[in-house]
């Protein structure tokens, strides 16, 4: 069982969401004040199935135990009086609201595939996401010390069974260089014209605002809704929920901007806290000829470093407006393991793209340009990728994946120290199993037999 922390037991968006259970609830463990109801382990085998997950008869077990070692963390992370802000909170949020919006294909379909909107999904969650915020960092403080010599990496690697030493399939590495169409002032000002028209009709009564929402705003989350949304304080960007507590109830507000574009927003109701509105999203989007110039300037680039008239980290200098690459001579960044290494798997996941692009080039080898959707940010533009490396599969050895296996001997380490920790911390906390789950297989004596 891996007790490193990775969010994918407590996950964001579970999958009780619309769904019914065929069992009525009860606790299936206590940790302290936290308590493991038979829903959570119900709602976690439903995921694995969905992703495919082989689950035996020790898969409830497992997620159980590892619920539990969260709790100790989070437990312990509020004797040492750890904080995790809100604007943490907000931005781990959107991180994780960001990578299902992109397996899903948009925030819209998102919502309809859990029965809830964005604004309902945070309401819900963010005091989980603190929790787990702080259970990280927890984790984070224990093993903070951990590190390990070559001489450590090595004999851990020689201390692996020869038959148990792992097959490595084929790694790659990428680089890009992006060209995103500049958003002129004038694209803005169309934005902010045509949202000071559907303000007039709206003020003039000519229009209501609810039918203007559904027409014309660009917030998929709420737009089929008339534009309405009910939030908190702490769950929205600033811009917007200054506006929001600075206005009467039934008034209109001027056009304002956000980070997401121009909006206008009317109040419904507030009490203290807590309020609810409509708004209307209009996104500043490019004209055609910003992304044709666009890709003339980088048709140009490419042109010069197949004729080798300019070298690869000159080009991405030159030409590159992506601020996760451009600083880093275009290398992408895996988001999954944070390396610069990529297994297919984890292409499917975030940029299939490139595969598509990569799939017949040789090392050096870079794409011709092409238009690209970076999910994550929502934003069009081209790009040329370079192969940078193509590992053939092959079983690990030293030579090759030094780092791949410095760092399993540091998670080996790490996995040490925790397992003492738990089992002096197991020691002194209140635990209660249900009697269903006594059989469990638990690395730990969570039982204290």
């Amino acid at each position: 069982m891996k007790y490193l922390l990775t969010f994918s037991l407590f996950i964001i968006l579970n999958t009780s969401f619309g769904q019914g259970s065929s069992t009525i609830d009860k606790i299936v463990a206590q940790v302290g004040d936290n308590i493991v109801l038979l829903s959570d382990l119900q709602g976690q085998r439903i995921q694995a199935i969905q992703a495919q997950v082989e689950i035996d008869e020790q898969f409830d077990c497992r997620v159980l135990e590892e619920l539990m070692y969260q709790f100790l963390l989070l437990n312990q992370a509020k004797l040492d009086s750890l904080e995790v802000s809100d604007a943490q909170v907000d931005a781990e949020m959107e991180n994780r609201l960001r990578v299902i919006e992109a397996q899903i294909g948009s925030r819209q379909k998102m919502e309809e595939f859990y029965g809830k909107t964005v604004t309902q999904i945070k309401k819900e969650f963010k005091e989980n996401i603190r929790d787990q915020l702080l259970a990280q960092d927890m984790e984070r403080q224990i093993t903070s010390e951990v590190s390990v010599t070559p001489r450590d990496v090595e004999n851990f690697y020689n201390n692996i069974p020869k038959d148990s030493i792992p097959f490595i399939n084929s790694k790659l590495q990428f680089q890009q260089i992006v060209i995103y169409p500049e958003i002129t002032q004038a694209d803005k000002q169309l934005s902010v014209d045509k949202l000071t028209k559907i303000r007039e009709d709206i003020v003039s009564g000519k229009k209501t605002f609810s039918t203007m929402a559904i027409i014309h705003s660009m917030d998929p989350g709420s737009s089929k809704k008339g534009g309405e949304i009910s939030a908190s304080r702490g769950m929205m960007v600033p811009q917007f929920e200054a506006t929001a507590f600075k206005m009467e109830i039934g008034q209109v507000s001027e056009v304002f901007e956000t980070d997401y574009g121009y909006h206008i927003l009317q109040l419904l109701d507030r009490k203290g806290d807590d309020y609810k509105c409509r708004h209307i999203l209009i996104i500043p989007e490019y004209s055609d000829d910003a992304i044709q110039m666009a890709a003339l300037r980088l048709d140009s680039a490419y042109k010069k470093l197949i004729a080798n008239k300019i070298e690869w980290d000159d080009a991405v200098r030159l030409f590159s407006n992506d601020d996760a690459t451009k600083e880093n001579n275009g290398i992408i960044t895996n988001p999954i393991t944070g390396d610069q290494q990529w297994d297919m798997e984890d292409l499917n996941q975030v940029d299939q793209q490139i595969y598509l692009l990569t799939d017949q080039l040789d090392k050096g080898d870079i794409s011709q340009p092409s238009l690209y959707t970076n999910f994550m940010e929502r934003k069009e533009g081209v790009r040329i990728v370079r192969l940078m490396e193509r590992t053939p599969p092959h079983t690990a050895n030293l030579r090759d994946d030094y780092s791949l296996i410095q760092k399993a001997a540091e998670n080996d380490k790490k996995q040490k120290i925790i397992q003492s920790w738990i089992a002096s911390k197991i020691k002194n906390a209140y635990v209660k199993i249900d009697s269903d789950y006594h059989s469990c297989e638990f690395r730990n004596n969570w039982l204290k037999e």
